[in-house]
């Protein structure tokens, strides 16, 4: 609307209303209330940003009921298809985005250990700690510039905000088509760059991106006008599509279709019914059926290095595993220990968030800065730790290469003469999906020494809690994966034969016990676990170690991501209030001043409220003495009153033809010369324009 063509006098309708008085004390009361000029704030990724609400419960109006009526069968059935159509396709991208992910982190990490490995073979270990933590640096401040000053909305795992959505709240960017890309390509660099972090969470937060963006109904901007786009135009149907998405991300990391399914019924969204059940597990067996296409093309050796190692996947699958009555009592405490180090991560971590967000605030060179350090001190760490460990001749009977030079394995050569590996640089010398995978591999018993599993427990554990938070895209799944796996091995070194569980079981114990002291899933970790190891035997003692975790650690503090949702500052409802607001009303805790609108406005003071409040919407109400008593019509949101703007007023002078001709003279030669000047012919000129522009 031209600011110069702004006239006080003009009124719109926002309902319909047969009133045409004057509202002068209405608006003067609008006006006399002190406005509020800011709206809520809440850390969006690494940057401060605004909130709104989003309400997802429909609003029927007469405009809904009257445009629902009018729908035919047709329309209906082009509805239920385009939904499915949009599953599938998100389905279907989220696999060949997991499948990159993989294939990049593969093979950028496969080289840089294959170039340090080689230089140490040739006794240059000065250059080869230079090579690896240049790398390193080098990867992780790419990642962290693009975070920062292109889309700040990509930083950490995204889980919380993905909450927040699904829960009602909005925020810019959350899942823009910049977020996208920065989340994958960041993501892939700093998990490349031996940072302790995982890809499972940004995998989440891409996937719902992905669904987000198909779930737009369509968009001006990149000319997607399409009349089926805007089936999907309301947010109740994105926050379903939303909430496949994030079922997808789970599945395209792990491979894990219905623990993807239950991960987004049990930790993610706030609203869940029976045909979403539906939409949501096709939506991840879509993924897995990409994921498994893309891997049998690697499997033939085209894809790199990644062809050697693949998705995580850890196949622990044993024909012999049993357990007696004499295994619960270390499985318990497992469970206990394992629920105690949870809730002592996310204590930790509260803390260490908290004094990051106080450096984050200082601008973006302290950002950056930050996490150039934590990238120094984690190369030294990786890079200097198996110096501590001896070296030990390789096992006469050993399946596997030993030692395993330039390649993932339970054998890493490091320093050590031939012959013999260093322990401890299995555990530190690789990428974190191939510790975890060393950790829970059968049959390697005696492979690792109990100082080396105890220094490399203590150095992940806080490894994992300084990583998370820097400007980066970053998850928390597979550092407390891999903590948990050190942490249940070496319970199971320490059982020695008081137990029949082999140790690599111990370590996936281990894992799910920390994930259910941590993030306090039970149901999704469960069967997360049981699909990404293959082995459906140990469900019992899986659903024992959770239950007994997560009752431990829910004694201490909350999860991880009510943690992190409460550190954000995003408003999160829970599904049932605390028991002390039972003793409150409405009016015990409504803040004002109230910004209401009458059926009928003057466009002037709509755009004064718009311009002065950060409202998301606003009342719409008539009082007396424009009806017999106060009636509230509905709600109005703020994005219909910017979609349908005002953009002019008509004068009597913009009625001459010779002005519109002045602005239009291809008119001249299509409609002038046949038109003859008339009430009746000048009418029809008008509604040709109209249709013209539209």
């Amino acid at each position: 609307m031209g600011s110069e063509e702004l006239d006080d006098d003009v009124e719109t309708p926002l309902v319909h209303s047969t009133s045409d008085s004057h509202l002068e004390d209405h608006f003067l009361r609008i006006r006399r209330s002190a406005p509020v000029t800011t709206s809520q704030l809440a850390i969006i990724g690494s940057s401060l940003c605004p909130i709104e609400s989003l309400d997802y419960e429909l609003i029927e109006n007469d405009f809904f009921k009257q445009d629902w009526r009018s729908r035919g069968e047709a329309h209906i059935v082009r509805y239920v298809i385009l939904k499915w159509t949009l599953c599938f396709l998100v389905g279907a991208l989220s696999g060949a985005v997991g499948f990159f992910n993989n294939l990049a982190v593969q093979n950028i990490a496969g080289v840089k250990f294959v170039v340090t490995s080689n230089m140490m073979l040739a006794g240059k270990y000065k250059w080869a700690f230079l090579v690896f933590a240049t790398t390193n640096f080098v990867l992780l401040m790419f990642a962290s510039v693009i975070t920062t000053y292109i889309s700040p909305a990509a930083a950490g795992s995204g889980i919380p905000e993905v909450m927040a959505y699904l829960n009602g709240v909005d925020a810019p960017d959350i899942f823009s088509l910049k977020t996208f890309f920065v989340k994958v390509v960041g993501c892939i660099a700093a998990v490349s760059s031996s940072l302790h972090v995982g890809k499972a969470g940004p995998m989440i937060h891409t996937s719902a991106c992905i669904a987000s963006i198909l779930g737009q109904g369509g968009s001006r901007k990149y000319r997607l006008t399409c009349k089926w786009l805007r089936y999907f135009k309301n947010d109740r149907d994105r926050r379903d599509l939303v909430t496949c998405g994030a079922g997808a991300g789970v599945a395209a990391a792990f491979r894990a279709p219905v623990g993807g399914v239950l991960f987004a019924l049990e930790c993610v969204s706030s609203w869940w019914r029976s045909a979403l059940l539906w939409r949501a597990f096709f939506t991840t067996a879509v993924v897995v059926v990409v994921l498994r296409a893309l891997i049998d093309v690697c499997n033939s050796g085209k894809c790199g290095l990644f062809g050697k190692g693949g998705l995580i996947m850890f196949d622990v699958t044993s024909a012999d595993v049993t357990y007696h009555l004499d295994d619960l009592p270390p499985v318990i405490v497992l469970g206990i220990i394992g629920g105690i180090l949870g809730s002592s991560y996310n204590f930790l971590l509260d803390k260490v968030l908290r004094i990051y967000n106080l450096i984050n605030e200082k601008g973006h060179v302290c950002k950056l800065f930050l996490a150039a350090s934590v990238s120094i001190f984690t190369s030294c760490c990786l890079f200097g730790m198996p110096w501590l460990a001896s070296c030990k001749p390789c096992p006469a009977e050993s399946s596997e290469a030993c030692p395993s030079i330039g390649r993932s394995g339970n054998f890493k050569k490091f320093q050590c003469p031939p012959d013999q590996y260093n322990d401890l640089a299995s555990l530190f010398f690789n990428t974190n999906d191939d510790t975890i995978r060393n950790l829970y591999s059968a049959g390697t018993d005696n492979v690792f020494q109990k100082t080396s599993v105890i220094l490399f427990l203590i150095t992940s554990y806080f490894l994992g809690i300084i990583s998370y938070g820097l400007a980066v895209p970053s998850g928390l799944f597979v550092p407390v994966i891999l903590t948990g796996a050190t942490y249940g091995r070496l319970v199971g070194m320490l059982m020695g034969s008081h137990s029949t569980l082999n140790h690599g079981l111990f370590a996936v114990l281990g894992s799910a016990s920390l994930l259910g002291g941590s993030m306090r899933m039970t149901v999704s970790v469960c069967v997360v676990m049981l699909e990404l190891t293959n082995n459906l035997l140990l469900l019992p003692l899986v659903m024992l170690v959770l239950l007994i975790s997560k009752s431990v650690a829910d004694a201490f503090n909350a999860n991880v991501y009510d943690l992190l949702v409460q550190l954000k500052g995003l408003p999160y409802l829970k599904a049932h209030a605390e028991p002390f607001m039972r003793q409150l009303t409405v009016a015990d805790v409504v803040r004002g001043p109230l910004q209401i609108f009458n059926g009928v406005e003057k466009v002037s003071n709509i755009v004064h409220v718009l311009k002065t409040t950060g409202h998301h919407g606003f009342p719409v109400v008539d009082e007396p003495p424009f009806s017999n008593s106060p009636v509230l019509f509905g709600l109005i949101l703020r994005a219909n009153l910017l979609t349908t703007p005002v953009v002019g007023i008509l004068t009597r002078h913009d009625f001459m033809p010779e002005l519109i001709l002045g602005l239009h003279p291809v008119l001249l030669q299509s409609r002038w010369k046949k038109t003859r000047v008339g009430k009746s012919n000048l009418i029809q000129l008008f509604s040709d324009l109209c249709r013209f522009q539209k």
